[in-house]
């Protein structure tokens, strides 16, 4: 691995669109330089086994020209309500796409700041089925809402859109949705969704 230079060098590694602290994730991606090439697959299974229970290295891809940070131009997550009716969730998603604006605020370094989470929002849909969980209160339908998210100055969480679904259509949840990154990436609009970032990298290597 290359380090930095200086009296305290760095290990140089960098993250780009790490996603918000309490939420899953499988879809973060990082940059690591080395000081002689490597074998991409023996790197993984190296950091993959360095790293505890639960973080996963699902694949390593040579770099090529490019930023990395360019690439991540759009997250896809997945927001589960639990004990909500789909009907419920479907209209307020309805309303809050139907909607011209829905101005958020959220507190910055620099103080609050009200944006707009609507604009970021390039699609979003609530899954068909409709699935039931048990738990100690019995057995009860959860909704799952599928969320494309544009990565815009200052990025749009999924806590912002929960903010305004409550805010446009009085949207409350009986449990706090559980929220996971699915996919993150190049930006598809025709249909909606989030490209692989790795493709031309991993195409180079192909040729």
């Amino acid at each position: 691995m290359a380090f930095s230079a200086g009296f305290h060098p760095h290990p140089k590694i960098s993250y780009a669109g790490a996603a918000p602290t309490g939420m899953a994730s499988e879809a973060e991606y990082l940059e690591i330089s080395v000081t002689e090439r490597v074998d991409p697959e023996r790197l993984r299974a190296g950091l993959d086994a360095a790293l505890p229970d639960g973080l996963d290295i699902l694949e390593v891809v040579e770099a090529g020209p490019g930023s990395l940070a360019d690439r991540l131009q759009a997250s896809e997550w997945e927001m589960v309500f639990p004990a909500a009716d789909e009907q419920v969730v479907r209209a307020a998603v309805d309303a809050f796409l139907a909607a011209t604006e829905a101005p958020v605020t959220r507190m910055f370094k620099t103080g609050p700041k009200t944006f707009d989470a609507r604009a970021a929002v390039v699609a979003a849909e609530v899954r068909d089925e409709v699935r039931r969980v048990a738990d100690e209160a019995g057995t009860h339908p959860y909704a799952i809402l599928r969320v494309v998210v544009q990565h815009t100055t200052p990025v749009v969480r999924p806590d912002d859109i929960l903010t305004a679904l409550r805010s446009v259509a009085d949207l409350e949840s009986a449990a706090s949705p559980t929220v996971t990154r699915r996919a993150q990436g190049l930006l598809q609009t025709a249909p909606a969704g989030v490209a692989d970032p790795l493709a031309a990298d991993k195409d180079a290597v192909g040729d």
